[in-house]
Parts: structure tokens; C-alpha cells; sequence
């Protein structure tokens, strides 16, 4: 299967837009080759009428032919279908995010596990500054939801949690995300001086979900591509995209967009890791190399035991035998030890905890 993927990336347009359909576009594509999609797909809004401010003047709300639908039955069918299409391309370990309204994403919700995604989490996006209600007949409409579902309920997923704990200044990150709508500089305009597209995500959205559940190097694809957040972002964070659009004017500013925006440099892209994931390094490898030597030292951190060191990477200390864990649960007489932050190692008559060795063979693998 592995080889199949790799084979795979290789003939795929990346970090392109494509144009056209989105359907025709993804059935183009080889199968499991994608790690990713993020989708904004059309929110199908049954707007009546317009809609006014108070001072009476009109709301740019979405009206686009792109956004309307003949019935809850043509929009369930085209949910089935893009969804289809997204699920054979995406890779056995593949995810998907879909974000909507509460107009569309309940139906989405369903089509999605009726073809087969298992939900992970559902998150809401809980706008900072959302638009008021204006007609005062409806609560303000302050949050999105997004769905966030793997391929099948087998997949091995990616998701970095550490990385996203220590975004939120190492608290766990709940699934309700406080961020702002987009506004300001960061809000595209055409040539007319008006919103390049009703409906932009902000950037502070995508950084999120792309920290989250991918890695460098993964490709996302983005079958409602719009004026391009979502390439922008993987661009930024060094990961391949593939946009889908069918609108010229939304392909264009999007490629603008990207064509200038650039890409964080490789240190800055490294992110914080669970410890599981980290390279094993057995306390051998030390000796091995000689950063400890058969006959050294260890001492214990808090100052009340010492073993010594055997040529196969196992400690001594009087009738202690053992792995570095063993003999520190033994001489404190506890049922487990981790012994890379129990011994230490003298230099210069300091104690230096042996981990750092560790950390020192574990730097050079990943370089």
C-alpha cells in the first residue's frame, strides 16, 4: 500500500489549482493518495429576501448561483457525492474536515457516516466577532461547526497533540475554538473594492486544523477551494495542496494569494512531539558509543543510591541487576521506575541526568 501512495504523489498536481467541477476533478485523481481534505463545501442557506441593517442598508449576504440548491433532496445528493469522491482518494490513514452551518452540516453529518468516515470530534468555531442578527428575531449567529471524521474507524489518523496543547499555552485544546472572523487586511477584495468571496475563512482557522492532523510534507486537498485560505496556510506550514474551483475570478485571487505568500523556514516548522513518538534510544546505544563506560557511575537524582555501569547496557548495584529502570525501582523499592530521569552521570564533578544523552543521539537521528 505504501508504495502505491508514494507512486501515487508523484503524479498528482501539487500545490495547483484545478478547475472545473469538484467531483469530475477528485475522480481524476489516483486513489489513496491524499493525507487530507478540508472542505467549505456550499451551505445551501434558503435565504428569503434581503436583508437590511438598521440604518437600512443592505447585508452582502450570500446569494451566489454557487450557494442555491432546488431542494434538501438535490443538496443531499451532491453531499453524497463530493463526499464519495473525497473518501477514495484520501489515503487508508487519511482525514477529513468538513465545516458548515447549522443550514447544511447536520445533513452533511449524515451523508458522511452513511458513506463510511468515522467522526473524531465535532468542533465548533465560535466567532470572536460575529455578525449581529439584524431582524432581532433569531439568537446572533456566533459559531460554525466543523466535523472532523476519519477515513474509516480503522484509521491511524494524525494528531498532534502536543503540538496543539502547547498552543493553547499547554492546556488541552476543547473542541470549541474561540478565533475571530475574517476582517480587516486580511479580508481579499476584487478590483471593484467589494469581497473578493462572501464566505473566507480565516487564516487562524486553517493554521489550527493543518497543526492538528497533518505533518510537512502531506498533501490537503481542498475541493472548495474559493480565494484560496487553505493552500495559503499549507503553504506557510510546508505541506503540498491541490485546490479545486470553478469560478475563474476566485481561481485568480487565490493564485495571486499564494504566489505571494512563502513558506516558514524547515526549524520553524518543527513541532513539539509526544514523548511515545519521539526515536527509541536503548541506554546501550550510550555505551556503545562511549558517552558511558563499563565501570562508570550512575547516581541516582535525589542523592541516595549509585549502580554501575556493565558493558551490555544493564546496571549493578549490590544484589540490583537490571535495565536502568529495574534497578532504580528495585533500590527504591517501588513497582516502576523511568530510569532516564532516576540516574545521572558525573562530569567535572557535576550530575548531569543521563536523558541529555539521550536527547543528544535522538537530535542527531532527526537531523
Amino acid at each position: 500500500m505504501i508504495k502505491t501512495t508514494d507512486t501515487a504523489k508523484q503524479s498528482l498536481p501539487l500545490d495547483t489549482i484545478m478547475s472545473g467541477d469538484c467531483i469530475e476533478a477528485m475522480n481524476s485523481l489516483p486513489a489513496n493518495s491524499v493525507d487530507l481534505v478540508f472542505a467549505d463545501p456550499p451551505y445551501n442557506l434558503q435565504l428569503r429576501g434581503d436583508l437590511h441593517r438598521p440604518d437600512n442598508s443592505k447585508v452582502d449576504a450570500v446569494d451566489n448561483d454557487w450557494d442555491q440548491f432546488s431542494s434538501f433532496a438535490a443538496y443531499d445528493k451532491f453531499s453524497r457525492e463530493w463526499l464519495a469522491a473525497a473518501r477514495r482518494i484520501l489515503k487508508p490513514n487519511g482525514a477529513l474536515w468538513v465545516i458548515g452551518s447549522y443550514h447544511n452540516i447536520f445533513r452533511v453529518g449524515v451523508a458522511l457516516q452513511d458513506a463510511g468516515y468515522w467522526i473524531l470530534n465535532d468542533v465548533i468555531w465560535r466567532k470572536a466577532n460575529p455578525m449581529p442578527n439584524f431582524r432581532g428575531k433569531r439568537f446572533t449567529n456566533a459559531h460554525e461547526t466543523m466535523i472532523w471524521a476519519g477515513k474509516s474507524d480503522s484509521s491511524k489518523y494524525t494528531f498532534n497533540y502536543e503540538a496543539l496543547k502547547e498552543l493553547n499555552e499547554g492546556i488541552q485544546m476543547r473542541s470549541d475554538w474561540v478565533l475571530p472572523i475574517c476582517n480587516g487586511g486580511e479580508r481579499l477584495k476584487n478590483e471593484k473594492g467589494e469581497k473578493a468571496h462572501p464566505t473566507q475563512k480565516p487564516e487562524s482557522l486553517l493554521h489550527r486544523v493543518l497543526l492538528a492532523s497533518t505533518n510537512p510534507g502531506d498533501v490537503i486537498l481542498d475541493p472548495f477551494f474559493g480565494t484560496g485560505t487553505t493552500g495559503a496556510v499549507a503553504k506557510k506550514l510546508g505541506r503540498h495542496f491541490i485546490g479545486i474551483e470553478r469560478e475563474v475570478a476566485y481561481r485568480e485571487v487565490a493564485q495571486k494569494r499564494i504566489d505571494n505568500t512563502r513558506k516558514y523556514d524547515a526549524d520553524s516548522l518543527r513541532v513539539t512531539t509526544a514523548k511515545r513518538a519521539e526515536p527509541r534510544v536503548p541506554f546501550g546505544n550510550l555505551v556503545e558509543r562511549g558517552m558511558l563506560n563499563p565501570g562508570e557511575e550512575l547516581y541516582s537524582l535525589n542523592g541516595r543510591h549509585r549502580a554501575k555501569v556493565r558493558a551490555d547496557g544493564t546496571l549493578i548495584a549490590h544484589d540490583a541487576r537490571g535495565s536502568i529502570h529495574q534497578v532504580g525501582a528495585a533500590l527504591e523499592g517501588a513497582p516502576s521506575c523511568n530510569g532516564w530521569t532516576y540516574w545521572s552521570y558525573k562530569r567535572d564533578g557535576k550530575k548531569i541526568p543521563i536523558d541529555m544523552l539521550r536527547q543528544q543521539i535522538r537530535a542527531e537521528m532527526q537531523a
